[in-house]
């Protein structure tokens, strides 16, 4: 009897499962990170100092490890840098319960964790798509777009317990746990990786796997427009965020707990997305249109969310969550699908590059932005802006982008 076709295979299942698993623990830090600068510092300089430096091994680390990415396995980089950053937050824990706050130290800790996840995203973004059965690539990115939204909900208000209950030593030493939990998980996963070469490093096939990745790059014209929008479209939307919670502190009437059932919102619409997505697949044909309607939408959206009554506030996240999750999905698994397998990484690496710089400085441009102009005004405008980026770049180059949105796989 022929075995039914299913997204959940014995491969797919572990890695959702490892994800889940490191998803709880690294909400948690993250939340707990975000606090424990300013709660000791009481400095916003240190704090914006000190998540501008993490970010730094997003932006450099990324290429550099691209190439060996794409010729050697990545599943034991997976497996054993989860376990390695599993040891190091159980011994950081260890340290923070014999020493006080010291930022030096706090710093150096977080760039080496950055720069551990930034090259265990990578090798994790480009071995996914192989574990994803033939024919279910849009429902295995349906569910791998909800685990942080949904892990993020149910984690933050238990890490801001943990956080004020146990301190920052207990959240390291949980995250160590649940790390290497994950790794172990990992090391289940059996998958044939045909991009492997005999183990050794050649700086000579390094440099020429660079140049390889940089020709293809050159000769994909959707790719160029994707790797263009995107990063500016989350840029201005993270600037964007910087602004409304600058609103909700400042206005009458708002304020930080209003705020926060803005994430409940958007975590019901994207719940309502992912499952409409995961059961009701979009025709290839109409994937490049159904994204562009959902990027100006949601451009639309942003420019009056902060002009209209809160109740309609929270109804325009739900919408934006809804929409949002179906296009990430769709735009993921398209890219995703349409690298070839050995250049996935160096492609991934420089998306993620350009992404991290163009992030840091939307971000530094609009926040400058709000101290001129009302934030209303400035989200508008930026969202306006947004339209018509959207339009020069993804429909005015539609012809190259649908070679990539519209394919089928």
């Amino acid at each position: 009897m022929e075995q039914k076709q299913t997204l959940w295979t014995k491969n797919f299942t572990i890695i959702t499962l490892g994800t889940v698993i490191s998803a709880i623990g690294g909400t948690a830090m993250s939340f707990a990170l975000s606090f424990v600068v300013f709660d000791n510092s009481q400095s916003t300089l240190l704090a914006g100092i000190f998540n501008a430096v993490s970010m730094l091994p997003a932006m450099i680390l990324p290429v550099v490890f691209s190439p060996y990415l794409d010729h050697f396995r990545r599943k034991p980089v997976i497996v054993g840098l989860d376990a390695l950053n599993g040891v190091l937050f159980l011994l950081f824990g260890l340290y923070l319960l014999g020493h006080p706050f010291h930022y030096p130290v706090y710093m150096a800790f977080s760039l080496v964790i950055s720069s551990i996840g930034t090259v265990y995203s990578l090798a994790y973004t480009s071995l996914y798509p192989n574990l994803i059965a033939e024919g279910f690539s849009q429902k295995g990115y349906t569910v791998s777009g909800m685990i942080y939204p949904t892990v993020m909900m149910v984690m933050t208000p238990v890490a801001g317990y943990l956080y004020t209950k146990f301190g920052m030593e207990f959240i390291c030493m949980m995250e160590g746990i649940l790390l290497l939990v994950a790794a172990a998980v990992e090391t289940q996963i059996k998958v044939e990786e045909t991009v492997v070469r005999d183990g050794r490093f050649s700086f000579r096939s390094y440099l020429a796997d660079l140049k390889e990745g940089a020709r293809y790059f050159k000769q994909e014209k959707g790719l160029q427009r994707i790797y263009t929008y995107m990063p500016l479209t989350q840029g201005i939307s993270q600037g964007n965020s910087s602004l409304i919670i600058a609103y909700f502190q400042t206005t009458p009437g708002l304020g930080t707990a209003l705020y926060a059932w803005f994430t409940v919102a958007e975590f019901v619409g994207r719940t309502i997305g992912g499952l409409m997505h995961y059961h009701f697949e979009i025709p290839a044909g109409r994937r490049f249109s159904f994204a562009y309607m959902v990027y100006q939408v949601y451009n639309f959206m942003d420019g009056i969310l902060l002009w209209i009554g809160y109740p309609f506030m929270l109804a325009n996240r739900a919408v934006c969550g809804f929409l949002g999750i179906n296009s990430a999905t769709l735009r993921e698994s398209s890219v995703q699908n349409y690298i070839p397998d050995d250049k996935r990484a160096k492609l991934n690496g420089l998306y993620n590059a350009i992404n991290s710089v163009v992030v840091m400085a939307c971000c530094t441009l609009i926040g400058a932005l709000g101290e001129i102009l009302d934030y209303r005004v400035s989200i508008m405008a930026m969202a306006a802006l947004n339209v018509v980026i959207c339009h020069l770049v993804m429909f005015c180059g539609r012809k190259d982008v649908k070679k990539i949105y519209n394919r089928r796989y």
